[in-house]
């Protein structure tokens, strides 16, 4: 049977590795596809790199778009990144009647509907298993292995780079800039990180699950986002003492109102299965009504991990290669005229429970003048702690847990505390997830 040609767009880490285990394993993958997968074509800026990676077994070139209408490629495998040059090379290829293999989280979180959309009309597959967490089988798992589901939530960490910093500011007792430091130079956070410290790399994937779990357009746009680079060591210092650890989570959850749809760091009691997953690793917690909890735990990221889940989509759209495409999985999991228009409700409308760090006067009634403001924004506190003033020190610090409560209720309730005179300085509010 006549070969796949695979024309491969970057060979980068990811796309090295794509192209090291497609030769590595090639008679395995076979055996499993039905017919050999081979890449016939790479793209990249550096051809003479390329060509030495290769060792001059396919064709070379440093153009991307030639190989979207390259009449003998069957599948393009999109490893370049971004939102721009990406989604042109997408949108050509599947006008060029070819699938698309993409690892590319922000290309479809931003774009991705225009990109299905394109993808239909043409009859071509779209598949971007490599897109959320890696190795992670979880993109394959929430649309194909709990289908007979109704899914409730998706709690995740979805970062290695935050995993990783906030591990060592947990075990280490530094703060985040330090910690960022040593992760920029072991390899695990980019010159510049700002996409992964302040949430946004979480917030695509977030995006992405959280269409396919509740079969609603990606809406990235919509999404709450906050990262952890103004986490104090302090916080988490307190949460351990309190029985959690911090984690900066990517949250997806159906409502009756809407979908919440937010990342930021939380606090997670540490029997909990998410607390424990430490340094680089991701994991993935999925609720559905009938299956009950269900883990998904490996390496987010790397070469060979995020190539496994590559060749997957490969093997997936050679099986399919000739099936009518109405019987084809949908991209999103549900049937395209029956993804639903729900609304993501906007933060102040989420209802989690909290973490409140308040540097409070240490004198008589201040406690209780704060519970009053809370009990009337109808919060009830789970736990207290108040840290004993030291010797000579007029201030002390209370940290509060509360119960579940509506955000804006929370927020409210913070603003008239941090009017009191006995109140000194903003309050930390931290979400605490009981998953």
């Amino acid at each position: 049977m006549k070969p796949i040609n695979v024309g491969l767009l970057g060979i980068g880490t990811v796309g090295g590795g794509v192209f090291s285990v497609l030769e590595r394993n090639a008679d395995e993958i076979a055996r499993r596809a039905g017919r050999e997968i081979r890449i016939a074509v790479v793209a990249d800026r550096d051809v003479e790199r390329a060509r030495r990676f290769t060792n001059g077994s396919v064709k070379v070139t440093d153009d991307a778009m030639s190989v979207t209408r390259d009449p003998d490629v069957d599948i393009v495998v999109e490893l370049i990144g971004g939102y721009g040059v990406a989604k042109d090379l997408a949108l050509s290829a599947i006008e060029n009647g070819k699938h698309v293999v993409t690892a590319n989280k922000a290309l479809l979180a931003v774009h991705g509907n225009e990109i299905f959309a394109a993808a239909r009309r043409r009859d071509v597959m779209v598949a971007f298993e490599a897109a959320v967490a890696g190795g992670i089988p979880i993109i394959k798992a929430l649309r194909e292995g709990l289908s007979a589901n109704r899914i409730e939530w998706v709690a995740g960490i979805i970062n290695g780079t935050t995993n990783f910093i906030l591990s060592e500011m947990r075990d280490k007792g530094l703060p985040f800039a330090e910690v960022l430091k040593e992760a920029q130079r072991l390899g695990y956070a980019e010159a510049d990180p700002t996409f992964d410290v302040e949430g946004v790399d979480a917030a695509h994937k977030a995006t992405i699950m959280s269409a396919i779990a509740f079969g609603i357009p990606m809406q990235f746009d919509k999404a709450h986002v906050e990262g952890i680079s103004r986490l104090e060591s302090v916080d988490i210092a307190y949460a351990g003492q309190l029985g959690y650890r911090i984690k900066l989570l990517g949250i997806a959850r159906k409502r009756p109102e809407g979908i919440e749809l937010r990342v930021h760091p939380a606090l997670v009691h540490a029997s909990r299965l998410l607390a424990n997953v430490e340094g680089a690793m991701n994991a993935v917690l999925v609720q559905g009504d009938a299956v009950g909890s269900t883990l998904y735990y490996g390496k987010g990221a790397g070469a060979e991990p995020t190539a496994s889940a590559v060749i997957a989509d490969l093997v997936d759209i050679t099986r399919l290669h000739t099936a009518d495409p109405e019987h084809r999985v949908p991209h999103l999991a549900f049937q395209p005229d029956k993804v639903l228009d729900v609304p993501v409700l906007p933060i102040g409308e989420t209802v989690t429970a909290f973490y409140m760090r308040m540097r409070v006067q240490d004198k008589p009634g201040v406690l209780a003048d704060i519970t009053r403001i809370l009990a009337d924004s109808d919060i009830s506190i789970d736990a207290m702690v108040q840290r004993e003033a030291g010797e000579g020190e007029s201030q002390t610090d209370i940290i509060l847990l509360t119960h579940q409560t509506i955000e804006k209720n929370a927020v409210s309730a913070i603003g008239r505390i941090e009017a009191l005179d006995s109140v000194q300085g903003k309050v930390t509010k931290l979400r605490l997830e009981t998953l």
